[in-house]
């Protein structure tokens, strides 16, 4: 008997649970960012770019950084085989795939060629505090024209987006150097030349770190290393004392660099004076390095400057959420030909941050459905009640029928508080027969409930419900949600 018992075992349960470094998000966040994205693609489009889509999925040989090695690829991508045993990838950025589209339709597509893309790129990496697999990008890129002409435009599309999204001058820069200077001060101490590739990366790299540890910091980068306070030894680039001086000179604009860099930005420069982009939006600044591997150019990187608190407690500048620069050789790679190429990307992610600190995010919540509910069943009422709903949404009114169990009038009132309804409308066989029906006010209600001491109070505030004929039921309910509208944002104002 016992083991028939054990037999009969419950099965066990799935464990429903999240992968880590992925999250999953409300409709709060989804609105959010929709609102956000909207503002950035008026900006991209006001500028003459067009939208293109491409797959999350690319071959992994296109995706340029990610070359497949003996038998995978790297560890940084998520990837698959297919049946063909190609390896494919999703994508890392929305630059590569771009190229890819463009080389592959290069016949087709009239160059200069203006487009912009939003979607999800994915890394896989060790996931931590706000270092997610799988985050948004919102790219802009012109293909096909080799003038700085449009890395300056990129620039001033980037600072125009930053004020449509409502950061203010004084909280935003967009800095900007060139490849071409930063190789020009490579080979002042030596480091040219294909056999100094990982030499001069490190140096780009101490350079990177100048926001984060300052002039010192990064001379003991540059020279012989640096212990951070944990005791983590960083092995340095290994500079003499004179060319370490030299990179620090570099960055701080003492450094009299004359070469086809300089002359870039000082084009550049020109633009933004003559289009009235002063100092306080757009910058030139020696000390901007991207895009170690392939910007072949001007650079650019979009900083908020305001503070915030880190995970540490500690209080620093909020820094970069995007950036880009001019990349020619990536086309090239495809097509065996110079194709000139210059952009940006936004992350997404961390620009909302920022915009929630700044209290600039579109998050109004959108305000939940009013509700119709059910008193009786029948088929012949069922389509009485979706016609009110009908009627309302006709109206442009967020509108729904009570979906539940119909019988248990009470489970509907609780829907719709757990809901947040603004609105439930009432109307049961009697009040059907004399073309009447009630509103209940559930905003109303609650702060009634909450305020109310006395019975004066009661009189001299608004009902809670009201009794209209249904023919005015639609201008009723509009003139209701106004009413609250008008509330909610008087108490707004006031707290």
């Amino acid at each position: 008997m016992a083991q028939n018992k054990a037999n009969k075992k419950k099965p066990n349960k799935l464990k429903a649970r999240l992968p880590r470094g992925f999250v999953d998000r409300t409709a709060e966040d989804i609105r959010a960012t929709e609102d956000m994205l909207a503002k950035i693609k008026a900006v991209y489009e006001h500028h003459g770019f067009d939208p293109i889509e491409t797959p999350t999925f690319e071959y992994t040989d296109c995706l340029g950084k990610f070359l497949p090695d003996t038998d995978r690829p790297n560890a940084g991508v998520f990837s698959v085989q297919d049946d063909d045993e190609q390896w494919m990838s999703l994508r890392y950025d929305l630059t590569a795939p771009m190229a890819r589209h463009v080389a592959e339709n290069i016949n087709e597509i009239q160059l200069p060629y203006r487009t912009y893309r939003v979607g999800y790129v994915y890394r896989n990496e060790k996931p931590g505090p706000g270092r997610f697999r799988q985050f948004m990008q919102f790219d802009a890129d012109t293909v096909g024209a080799p003038g700085v002409q449009t890395d300056a435009e990129a620039c001033m599309m980037m600072a125009d987006t930053m004020e449509a999204l409502g950061i203010e001058r004084g909280n935003y820069v967009i800095r900007v150097n060139n490849r071409k200077v930063l190789d020009g001060v490579m080979d002042e101490i030596g480091f040219g030349g294909d056999e100094h590739v990982e030499a001069r990366l490190m140096v780009l790299r101490a350079v990177d770190k100048l926001d984060k540890f300052g002039p010192e910091g990064v001379r003991l980068l540059l020279g012989e290393g640096r212990k951070d306070e944990s005791g983590d030894f960083t092995k340095g680039a290994g500079l003499s004392a004179e060319n370490v001086e030299k990179v620090i000179a570099f960055t701080e604009g003492t450094l009299e660099m004359d070469n086809d860099g300089t002359r870039e930005l000082e084009v550049m420069q020109q633009i933004f004076d003559a289009c009235g982009y002063g100092k306080d939006r757009i910058l030139i600044d020696p000390s901007v390095v991207r895009g170690l591997e392939y910007y072949t150019g001007p650079v650019y990187e979009a900083e908020l400057l305001f503070d915030v608190t880190n995970e540490k407690g500690e209080v620093v500048q909020f820094g970069s959420v995007g950036g880009g620069g001019r990349y020619d050789g990536l086309v090239k790679r495809f097509v065996g030909r110079d194709v000139p190429a210059t952009g940006f990307s936004i992350g997404v992610s961390r620009l909302m941050t920022a915009l929630k600190n700044l209290g600039k995010l579109g998050n109004d919540p959108m305000v939940a459905p009013v509700l119709v509910t059910v008193m009786d069943g029948d088929v012949e009422s069922l389509g009485h009640y979706m016609k009110m709903v009908q009627d309302l949404r006709a109206a442009g009114i967020r509108a729904e029928l009570y979906q539940g169990n119909w019988k248990k009038f009470g489970n509907q009132l609780k829907y719709a508080d757990k809901r947040d309804c603004p609105l439930a409308i009432i109307q049961g066989s009697d009040e059907k027969e004399k073309g009447i029906v009630q509103i209940k006010d559930l905003e109303e209600g609650k702060r009634l409930s909450a305020e109310i001491e006395d019975n004066a109070t009661w009189r001299e505030s608004r009902p809670a419900q009201v009794e209209v004929a249904t023919a005015d039921l639609v201008d009723t309910v509009r003139k209701m949600l106004a009413d609250q509208a008008a509330d909610r944002a008087a108490a707004n104002a006031a707290g």
